[in-house]
């Protein structure tokens, strides 16, 4: 299909080059339009609403980001970027505009024209009324057999998902997935977030086909692929059993990647993990953050989430523990001001949408590092500026020296550089509690779940939690939480796990 097309480069050299190859191609055009600045870029964006644009991201200023975010998401063009960084955040913010491509200089004249294959394809596409072509009907198979449980159907199917990490691209991979020449297919169906296929159960070298289909789609797109063969053969199972089975084993994308073909013949099941950091686990994260410890941090997040192995857990727990870390980097934040400084902010925020909806683990990880490296040098900019907040860098140095029975107000006082006495009256005022109650209550919290979650004697955990003398412990204890150690323990030994999720 012929359309418009922008190019919106600052370097005339570039500009035309790019003009030059796109005229002297096979790539029917009606019209090129050219761009020196982003001011030039907006008006010819308004006024002739081309389909394709190819745009240097290196000219799009921060104050112009949100802008032509708007423009992209209202006009919807197809959007090849280019940019003279190659660096992690060019390609962020090429997934987060989800461009078809993005080019480095100097560039490449047959990557150029492979990108522009790929526009030209993604424009016939989206030409058909509902961007998709159908060029084969499969009459004895609906959607309706695939997405609500009935009688088991007279014929075996295979079912293969095939799913790309960006929604919008859907529609190009059904049309796609439409034409291509697979053998022994019986229907093709386009979801939300996936494709779904189904083979003949007569179907022979289903997952060759697949990886081949799957190195034709990136040859043309560049946008990776993830899919999932369902093998199982028991007439038992309705066509809609198995594609619910074959969705929930796509989950494991979030632990494998992309750019892989993974077969399974069986109904996957997670394993339970707890998803919120024990005491123990909030006072290491506290002393890695107040020690400055990249690496530790690193080591901590690497063997605790890249190391995982089958059977998974649950994604969802994982995505609230990544979240419950990010809780102890939040209040690291509070307390050098860092949440004031609205760049750290949005990054934050973008940390916390990568951490819910990111499709890939090691990636909200990789984020998760870059994020605390960057408020390491923030922190220290912030210290130097002498801002920090006492209470906070307080809070935190008693709950990671709780355990010290001759841990004193003075002590953390001089911790955070302030008198005693004034220490004392900004903790009252901002907390509502003494120095003495809240070291009690951070004992207690602990005290409770040794008391739960281990078989330890109570003098031992008398020592543990900072009480040199048992008896002591045991008439505080009981004084604030209502029961001797005893017989808390005692009547918590039969909690369920919904009780024991709320302690």
């Amino acid at each position: 299909m012929e359309g418009k097309w922008l190019i919106a480069d600052r370097d005339l050299n570039e500009r035309e080059g790019l003009k030059w190859l796109l005229k002297t191609s096979s790539i029917p055009v009606t019209k090129i339009l050219l761009a020196s600045n982003y001011q030039e870029f907006v008006v010819l964006f308004e006024q002739e609403s081309p389909e394709v644009i190819l745009i240097e991201l290196d000219m799009i200023t921060k104050e112009d980001w949100s802008t032509f975010r708007d423009l992209v998401q209202i006009y919807d063009p197809i959007l090849l970027l280019t940019s003279a960084e190659g660096t992690f955040e060019k390609a962020r913010l090429a997934i987060d505009l989800q461009a078809l491509d993005l080019m480095m200089k100097p560039f490449s004249a047959t990557k150029v024209k492979t990108a522009f294959q790929k526009a030209t394809r993604k424009l016939g596409a989206k030409s058909q009324p509902d961007g998709t072509r159908h060029s084969h009907t499969y009459k004895d198979i609906s959607y309706e057999a695939l997405l609500i449980s009935q009688s088991p159907a007279a014929e075996n199917y295979h079912v293969a998902a095939f799913q790309t990490e960006s929604i919008h691209t859907i529609r190009t991979l059904h049309s796609f997935l439409s034409e291509y020449p697979f053998k022994d297919v019986h229907g093709v169906f386009a979801l939300d977030d996936m494709v779904v296929v189904l083979y003949k159960e007569s179907g022979h070298q289903i997952t060759e086909q697949c990886q081949k289909a799957m190195r034709k789609w990136e040859e043309e797109f560049s946008e990776p692929l993830a899919i999932v063969v369902h093998y199982g053969n028991s007439s038992s199972l309705t066509l809609n059993q198995k594609y619910l089975q074959t969705r929930k084993m796509l989950e494991l994308t979030y632990y494998k990647g992309y750019r892989q073909v993974v077969e399974f013949g069986y109904s996957p099941d997670w394993v339970h993990i707890d998803p919120f950091l024990a005491p123990p686990e909030q006072r290491t994260w506290v002393d890695m953050l107040n020690n400055v410890d990249l690496e530790k941090i690193k080591k901590w997040l690497y063997d605790e989430f890249l190391q995982l192995k089958d059977p998974y857990p649950d994604p969802g727990l994982v995505r609230i523990r990544l979240t419950s870390i990010l809780a102890q980097v939040r209040r690291y934040m509070k307390t050098y001001h860092l949440d004031e400084h609205q760049s750290y902010e949005q990054e934050y925020r973008y940390i916390f949408n990568s951490i819910l909806y990111d499709k890939v683990l090691y990636r909200t990880v990789q984020n998760l590092i870059l994020f605390t490296q960057k408020l390491f040098v923030g922190a220290e900019s912030s210290a130097r500026s002498s801002k920090q907040d006492p209470i906070e860098r307080g809070i935190s140095y008693m709950e990671a020296n709780f355990s010290n029975s001759y841990l004193r107000l003075e002590d953390v006082a001089q911790y955070v550089d302030r008198n005693p006495s004034y220490f004392s009256h900004l903790l009252m005022t901002k907390t509502g509690s003494s120095f003495t109650e809240l070291l009690s209550a951070l004992r207690m919290k602990e005290a409770k779940r040794l008391l739960i979650e281990t078989n330890k004697p109570i003098k031992e955990i008398s020592n543990l939690i900072g009480y040199q003398n048992s008896n002591y412990f045991s008439r505080m204890f009981k004084e604030l939480i209502g029961a001797s150690p005893r017989e808390f323990r005692m009547t918590k030994a039969d909690f369920t796990k919904d009780e024991m999720d709320s302690v």
